[in-house]
């Protein structure tokens, strides 16, 4: 098991597994076929969810770990100004999950609402892309997104679809925006039509039902008939 000693080895072994697995993931972008600093990532989250105001985004964004990591949160900050309620003027959020662990009195957060080694990256940006569509507006960090998405819904709606357009300027060049989390279905067998068509015709598999199986039947029913012909005859010699 590795300790709090080990922290900087086991910190970027487990970032190396993370980020492995959210390569795979639609609705995260690493530009960088390998990164070179695992304590420092670059990417962007995509919004894939047609009933968001932000659908169809392409938010870059960064996220910094310490060596302390998991035993500490990683910091994030989106790269792209965006109005919203819990995103500040720098990019950085207002979200419980980013907070160190424990209870904090003055907030009123619970301890299972705030970092916890058990947490991952690909929970944190989960958490993100939630927060984007239900903002906590009770404790704002931009007071005015706040005021604006309490009050002036189509204004705010306004805003993120011009943040989105704004945003798309950054898809690399040759990247294709995914617009489901649905697999494509597997394209269709060239020769399908053909076989259904001959399968209407009757196959040889090797028997048949008629003729020289029939006359084969016969000649063994024939043999059965004389053997038994020949029992009887046997007995009766006995008899007398």
């Amino acid at each position: 098991m590795t300790g709090r000693g080990n922290a900087p080895t086991g910190a970027k072994t487990r970032l190396m597994s993370e980020m492995k697995n959210l390569r795979k993931e639609k609705w995260i972008h690493f530009e960088d076929e390998e990164s070179t600093n695992l304590l420092k990532w670059r990417f962007a989250l995509m919004v894939i969810n047609s009933d968001s105001a932000f659908n169809g985004g392409y938010f870059k964004a960064e996220m910094v770990f310490t060596e302390e990591y998991p035993y500490q949160p990683p910091k994030f900050r989106f790269l792209i100004p965006i109005t919203h309620p819990n995103i500040y003027p720098d990019g950085q959020l207002c979200i419980s999950i980013l907070h160190k662990p424990g209870e904090d009195q003055l907030s009123g957060e619970d301890a299972s609402e705030r970092w916890s080694p058990l947490q991952g990256a690909e929970s944190v940006l989960r958490s993100v892309l939630l927060l984007l569509d239900d903002p906590e507006i009770n404790s704002p960090a931009n007071v005015d997104a706040g005021v604006m998405f309490r009050d002036r819904r189509d204004e705010y709606n306004g805003k993120a679809r011009a943040t989105v357009e704004k945003s798309k300027k950054d898809i690399p060049a040759g990247f294709e925006m995914p617009t489901s989390f649905e697999a494509a279905p597997p394209p269709k067998a060239e020769n399908d039509d053909d076989f259904w068509a001959e399968s209407d015709e009757e196959f040889d598999f090797g028997g048949s039902d008629t003729g020289e199986d029939d006359e084969e039947m016969g000649d063994f029913e024939e043999g059965n008939e004389e053997e038994q012909d020949g029992s009887e005859e046997e007995d009766d010699e006995d008899e007398k």
